[in-house]
């Protein structure tokens, strides 16, 4: 149900949380529309977070951007930059498929992580296009929030979940009153009947954050400041503890709300290697069924990446490859992630070790952007230098909750 300043929902996070709905405190008129379907309460949290990303990825670099959100984090985020043909594989595009701008800001925040984004909520920067819902008519997902739906889009969305997609269209031109604003209700939230309310986190992102390189190595292409840049702006709207590890215009790995800064860096770089090793030529081969659901073929790829004996395990292999493949050996895989180079990464609040800085390395990253100010800023300055890594503080914390 829609109504001018409330849209109801059918429950709150959970069953049992009832009633539910959305509504403008002034009683302005709600700037999200529904087309299809009926998006709940995290459906909405998921959606008007990923919107004000790929808002903010547009703005800095004027590219449609996209972004994949599940549980008010973002499992992908990326700016549109065409694929490559390994990369178009491993997202499973059809070789030298035509996508615009827009489908590869799309496949890219989609790619990164494929296990995570599975039933996700998607935002994209600009209308969609045509080109854009084809590639999601064959993704599992509860739903999209846009600016807008070109005819042929919108038919193709509609069809899907049997009708029942949930479809939002924001106001582009929306935007929340000034922080500055006398008497302005800015963020709140209750927890336990206690309001906490706060001024919305308005600070810009840009690239001078990067002008304090702390490190002996100064190095910082443009390349490495825009994936940084990406990194900062994903981080801003992902459940901290957060770090954000970046390639070629996009979020390859997101370590979400992890209560200790390592395990963010750890669970970030497993995801990171990943993302690497699905365009493994190696696993761009495996040889599987005919007409297998992607979501099977991503589960067992993730599972062969992470040298799982029970995939090959006979009576199980035959579901979905067509012959038994070899496994990868530990050595192959490390051979192969030992190639891997130039990785931007970003972090909401300072490293207070330097084993952060050891494990990022095992990941390629060559770039790092944090805002500083711990006792041991020096310890992790020094594990820089010994990997000859460029390293920035911005002096702005990220986190969010």
């Amino acid at each position: 149900m829609q109504e001018s300043d409330r849209l109801i929902l059918k429950y709150g996070c959970n069953p049992n949380q009832k009633p539910a709905s959305i509504y403008m405190e002034d009683g302005i008129r709600l700037p999200v529309k529904v087309l299809s379907g009926n998006p709940g309460y995290i459906n909405f949290l998921d959606a008007l977070n990923a919107w004000q990303l790929v808002c903010e990825l547009k703005t800095a670099f004027n590219i449609p951007a996209a972004a994949s959100f599940k549980h008010v984090s973002p499992a992908g985020a990326a700016i549109g930059i065409e694929l490559n043909e390994s990369l178009k594989h491993a997202c499973h595009i059809a070789p030298n498929t035509q996508l615009s701008p827009l489908a590869c800001a799309y496949a890219k925040a989609r790619g990164a992580d494929r296990m995570s984004s599975f039933g996700d909520i998607i935002a994209l920067s600009d209308k969609c296009d045509f080109e854009t819902a084809q590639l999601i008519k064959s993704e599992v997902s509860d739903g999209i929030i846009a600016p807008g739906y070109e005819p042929e889009a919108l038919e193709v969305l509609k069809e899907k979940k049997k009708g029942n997609y949930s479809i939002i269209q924001i106001d582009e031109n929306y935007r929340p009153k000034p922080v500055s604003e006398i008497s302005q209700v800015t963020e709140k939230k209750q927890v336990f009947g206690i309001t906490f309310e706060q001024g919305r986190n308005e600070v810009q992102l840009n690239e001078s954050l990067f002008s304090n390189i702390v490190t002996e190595n100064k190095t910082l292409p443009s390349d490495a400041q825009r994936d940084l840049l990406i990194s900062l702006i994903v981080l801003k709207y992902t459940q901290s503890n957060s770090v954000c590890y970046a390639k070629d215009g996009q979020a390859i790995g997101i370590g979400a709300g992890q209560q200790s800064r390592i395990h963010c860096t750890r669970l970030a770089g497993d995801k990171a290697d990943c993302w690497h090793l699905r365009q493994m030529p190696r696993v761009l081969k495996l040889p599987f069924l005919e007409g297998l659901k992607k979501c099977d073929m991503d589960n067992a790829i993730d599972t062969y990446i992470l040298n799982s004996p029970l995939l090959l395990k006979d009576g199980n292999w035959q579901r979905f490859f067509k012959h038994r493949p070899e496994m990868l050996s530990e050595d192959e895989r490390k051979e192969y992630l030992l190639k891997i180079d130039n990785v931007s990464l970003g972090s909401d609040a300072f490293f207070p070790f330097g084993d952060n800085i050891e494990r990022a390395c095992e990941s390629g990253v060559k770039y790092i952007a944090q805002p500083g100010g711990s006792i041991r800023d020096e310890q992790v300055i020094e594990t820089c230098n010994r990997h000859n890594i460029t390293m920035a503080f911005t002096g702005i914390r990220l986190f969010h909750h």
